[in-house]
């Protein structure tokens, strides 16, 4: 099977099927090569609808997962994006490609070394990749949207009071097995409404907080 027939039947059969109708966001996955952005060890697995272990115990999100969360944060062109987790800096790029600028922070500096040539491999001069820890982002800029490319057990007051007013934040909330994709909208200074999207699992994010469980 040719690299273009997997791409289309990656669309076709894993991502549409899962209400991803956006026209423009099916023709981004269409142009933009996932394959570029996956170990060269796991190239096989670009378009199979599964995570893709990265290095530093760290993975790929699933391909109908980013295309979701994409669609539903309807991200625009006038529009500032922060990211919590790069990674390869595949969900980067998608992003890049739909606002104004991205900013993605990656802890790891091997995988901050990869999403920088996967990125500029790709022609995305207005995606930055900092080194930094997302659960400790000193910086106190305000986004459009905010995007946690991983889990938490919940998402942190203070990220979304980074949030711009009409600002939207996607995560994946909960513990396993099963964590809940969802966003959440500021309409107001002091009015935040979150959306459920899906079920899922996806790898945590590292240092953020954890409930406190007792044992008895």
């Amino acid at each position: 099977m040719s690299i273009e027939q997997a791409r289309f039947n990656m669309i076709e059969q894993q991502i549409r099927p899962w209400n991803v109708l956006d026209a423009g966001i099916l023709e981004l996955l269409g142009s933009v090569r996932r394959e570029d952005f996956v170990p060269a060890a796991y190239r096989g697995l670009a378009f199979m609808d599964t995570e893709i272990p990265l290095p530093c115990g760290q993975n790929m999100l699933a391909p109908k997962v980013e295309a979701r969360i994409l669609q539903e944060l309807a991200v625009r062109k006038d529009e500032w994006v922060l990211e919590i987790g790069a990674g390869s800096g595949f969900m980067a790029a998608l992003l890049g490609h739909r606002a104004a600028a991205v900013q993605t922070l990656e802890i790891h500096e091997e995988l901050v070394t990869m999403a920088r040539a996967n990125l500029q491999r790709a022609g995305m001069n207005n995606v930055t990749v900092e080194q930094a820890d997302g659960a400790h982002y000193a910086k106190s800029a305000e986004f459009d949207v905010i995007v946690l490319s991983g889990s938490v057990a919940q998402i942190p007051q203070d990220l979304l009071q980074r949030l711009k007013p009409g600002g939207r934040l996607a995560a994946i909330v909960g513990d396993e097995p099963v964590m809940r994709a969802q966003i959440v909208t500021r309409a107001t200074a002091t009015d935040f409404r979150t959306r459920d999207l899906f079920d899922t699992v996806a790898t945590r994010l590292e240092h953020f907080p954890e409930p406190s469980r007792f044992q008895f």
